[in-house]
């Protein structure tokens, strides 16, 4: 089943994509879709590039959404984590809600990143809604905590 991924920043969304449904639970959606952008981005740590799969697993009652990165032929290249706002699923739709803040986890977890702080706080989220701000960054330093632990798989399986 085909269902469609918008990710929302700022109130707008920044990019909708296809995607194919692969399990819903009632609590996590699992999507997967090829990288919805026709560039390459590198952000110095590892390159997002046509051909790559994500494998994308959205809850409706966490404050993240964690994305596993494949090159075209199926290695890992490590996981992308997103600090958002539970998604929210509906009318073959998932809607995830980017808080700013990211989790790089690379593929063998030697690599555990915290990304866009300074964004979050130039945001002004906790000025806001400092209930959601401090539900985004217990999502970061859970993530954060899980895979440094090497139990990050759990939370996918």
């Amino acid at each position: 089943m085909n269902m469609a991924v918008a990710l929302v920043k700022a109130g707008r969304v920044k990019v909708r994509y296809p995607a194919e449904l692969l399990a819903d639970d009632g609590r996590r959606v699992t999507v997967r879709a090829p990288w919805a952008l026709d560039t390459v981005r590198d952000f110095g740590f590892v390159r997002f590039e046509p051909g790559d799969v994500f494998t994308e697993h959205f809850w409706r009652d966490r404050w993240y959404a964690v994305k596993e990165v494949r090159t075209g032929e199926g290695v890992l290249k490590g996981w992308y984590c997103d600090v958002t706002r539970p998604a929210v699923v509906g009318d073959g739709e998932i809607v995830s809600e980017d808080l700013d803040l990211d989790l790089w986890v690379s593929a063998d977890a030697s690599a555990v990143l915290r990304l866009d702080e300074d964004e979050f706080a130039e945001s002004g989220l906790a000025g806001r809604d400092p209930e959601a701000a401090r539900a985004a960054e217990a999502a970061l330093d859970e993530l954060e905590l899980l895979a440094k632990m090497g139990k990050f798989g759990e939370i996918l399986t």
